[in-house]
């Protein structure tokens, strides 16, 4: 049964959860405020927050009919019977309670008892991050199934993650950091859109109108090139905004990989083919992270 659950959990997407909390803290370092216990509580409440937003999915495709026996994506452990939906969703507000207790520790780390107003405007967007993690595919109007989880992943997964873990260390804000925000948004986007494109046509009998099932295969697949072509622009301008030296281009190597993920989806039509490219788009994320991070503080 351990061994069920923690497949639900999906271990898996959890570098991805911590790449926006990865670059955040590479850019609070290069600022010199890299502050090592808040890094490590943003990365624990990210991760929460991930496996909450996990099981609910789990949980809320296996109500709505988008887990069925021609998905061609894992099975999940509601829809296979191996964990029951009472159960789940138990699962469901244990880790809502974790998230919170995890967020809540943090900005109390991060500004104490002075920072009454940063502390309060964080207190809500991590109720927003709690309620988007539970929301997406559960609830009686997931807005999952509006193809909403796209503008989601990238405010959650890009601006929020990413802007919110460099305040947490800087104590200020640059709006220029938006800028590489935007980068990894976008990155985490193409993820879950190389997902949402292998469930195109099983999504589409459960009513999930996800982006590519409103685009169809053919636009979706130029979506991709468009979300892979915006994050290296936004990044691009980043560095020619903060002229940092060379240091601030190391991301270019990941350009390759770009391209060759980009024509890799535009030229894959078979469902099950995608699951690898799907694991690729979310590596790429984190090498692209870590490879930019590393510019910045060298740079």
């Amino acid at each position: 049964m351990r061994r069920v659950w923690l497949e639900a959990m999906r271990p898996r997407t959890l570098p991805l959860a911590l790449a926006s909390i990865i670059l955040g803290t590479f850019l609070a370092a290069a600022a010199g405020s890299f502050r090592l216990g808040v890094a490590v509580l943003a990365g624990l409440t990210a991760v929460f927050l991930q496996i909450l937003s996990n099981l609910a999915n789990d949980y809320g495709d296996s109500m709505h009919g988008a887990d069925h026996v021609e998905r061609a994506g894992p099975k999940r452990a509601v829809q296979t019977g191996l964990i029951s939906a009472a159960a789940m969703k138990r699962a469901v507000i244990v880790f809502a309670l974790l998230s919170a207790a995890s967020g809540l520790t943090l900005l109390w780390l991060a500004f104490g008892a002075q920072g009454v107003v940063l502390f309060a405007g964080f207190v809500l967007l991590g109720g927003a991050a709690v309620w988007a993690a539970i929301n997406y595919t559960a609830g009686n109007n997931p807005y999952g199934y509006a193809g909403l989880g796209d503008l989601f992943v990238l405010i959650f997964f890009g601006w929020v993650g990413v802007t919110g873990s460099y305040v947490l260390q800087a104590q200020s804000f640059d709006w220029l950091i938006l800028l590489p925000a935007t980068s990894c948004g976008l990155l985490s986007v193409a993820v879950l859109n190389v997902n949402n494109i292998r469930d195109i046509e099983s999504d589409k009998k459960a009513g999930k109108i996800s982006i590519p099932v409103r685009l169809g295969p053919e636009r979706a697949r130029v979506y991709h090139w468009l979300l892979l072509g915006g994050a290296l622009a936004t990044a691009v301008l980043y560095v020619l905004f903060v002229n940092n030296g060379w240091g601030g281009w190391l991301f270019l190597l990941i350009a390759p990989l770009l391209w060759r993920n980009g024509r890799a989806v535009a030229a894959t039509y078979d469902p099950l083919k995608l699951n690898p490219l799907l694991k690729q788009t979310s590596l790429m994320t984190l090498i692209f992270v870590v490879l930019f991070g590393i510019g910045q503080v060298i740079g």
